[in-house]
């Protein structure tokens, strides 16, 4: 059933006229989630520091993106739980205010990390991150523990397979359609893939019943057209 939410990520969102375009909204978070993924200096990981890092990969003026980066954290990161304000940094200048209070910085929680593994732009940081978390739960549920045993495998055997998963299953808590991504269960990530992945379910079945010599040729067969 998908859930109705005023505060859905918009990390996938692209224009309805070009849909291999991310929206500005989209590039925003998707640049903050890198930066927060990325940068361990508190210093760094304020408001300031963000828009200037986004906006120097961007090429484009800090001051011009401030806004939606305050809007991005206030009304949609940190309501949705993907971000969290880790701590204050005093301030020396500025209203009097602002210097006994700090100025925030921001750090991606659990289920931010898990987020930032469905971007690309991060690389191999992905995996990293994918298996730190997933290395990181604990549970007594023999499904869940083949679950997360099998992510971990998968990442060293073929890794684009569970971006796959990993983004549907992301994709679906953007749209509304899953309410909470943490922790991953069973159930929650069969509703989402389970139809996505039902060519690689059918290929797994079928080559583990075939001979070798028929598995053999398929090999070859994929060596060739890949």
């Amino acid at each position: 059933m998908k859930l109705e939410k005023d505060n859905n990520i918009a990390i996938f969102d692209t224009f309805k006229t070009h849909k291999n375009r991310f929206t500005g909204e989209a590039k925003r978070q998707r640049g903050i989630i890198i930066h927060l993924a990325t940068e361990q200096s508190p210093e760094l990981r304020t408001r300031t520091s963000i828009a200037h890092a986004i906006a120097k990969k961007h090429n484009i003026v800090w001051q011009n993106i401030y806004s939606g980066i305050f809007r991005d954290l206030d009304e949609v990161l940190i309501p949705s739980g993907i971000v969290k304000v880790e701590g204050r940094l005093p301030l020396r200048r500025g209203p009097r205010a602002l210097q006994l209070e700090g100025v925030p910085f921001y750090e991606l929680t659990e289920a931010g990390l898990l987020v930032a593994s469905s971007i690309e732009e991060l690389g191999n940081n992905r995996t990293k991150i994918l298996e730190s978390y997933i290395s990181s739960i604990s549970t007594t549920d023999e499904n869940e523990k083949i679950m997360y045993n099998g992510f971990l495998l998968l990442l060293t055997l073929s890794p684009s397979l569970v971006y796959k998963m990993i983004n549907e299953y992301i994709y679906a808590y953007s749209t509304g359609q899953v309410e909470n991504i943490i922790p991953i269960d069973v159930k929650k990530l069969q509703y989402v893939i389970s139809k996505q992945i039902a060519i690689e379910r059918e290929f797994v079945e079928a080559f583990d019943t075939l001979q070798e010599g028929q598995k053999d040729l398929i090999k070859k067969f994929f060596k060739i057209v890949g």
